[in-house]
């Protein structure tokens, strides 16, 4: 999985990235086709924003959160994507149904 992370209007220290990327291994580990992760860090007057775009088995998902504290910020985010990606993962898992035993024609 490759995160690529940006800053506008905030330098990205190394605290930063390293949270940012500890966080986002959370989603590897309920998904494991994610190919990569870009993470927009933003700041506007007092709010903090945290926009990601993951992109997973053939799908592109996005989510964002804002909040006064950027790491609040980035775990809302994490919330949200980790949310998208189990939705995801259980859509791609559960897309065979059953047939009930009296649909099943008998010999």
């Amino acid at each position: 999985m490759q995160i690529n992370i940006t800053g506008h209007h905030v330098d990205i220290t190394p605290p930063l990235r390293a949270y940012v990327t500890e966080k986002m291994q959370r989603l590897a580990r309920h998904f494991d086709r994610i190919t990569s992760v870009n993470v927009i860090l933003n700041v506007e007057k007092l709010e903090q924003m945290a926009e990601a775009t993951v992109n997973a088995g053939g799908r592109t998902l996005f989510a964002n959160s804002k909040d006064m504290d950027m790491y609040a910020a980035i775990d809302g985010l994490v919330d949200k994507l980790d949310r998208q990606v189990r939705r995801l993962k259980d859509r791609l898992r559960d897309h065979h149904h059953e047939r009930p035993d009296s649909l099943v024609s008998q010999p």
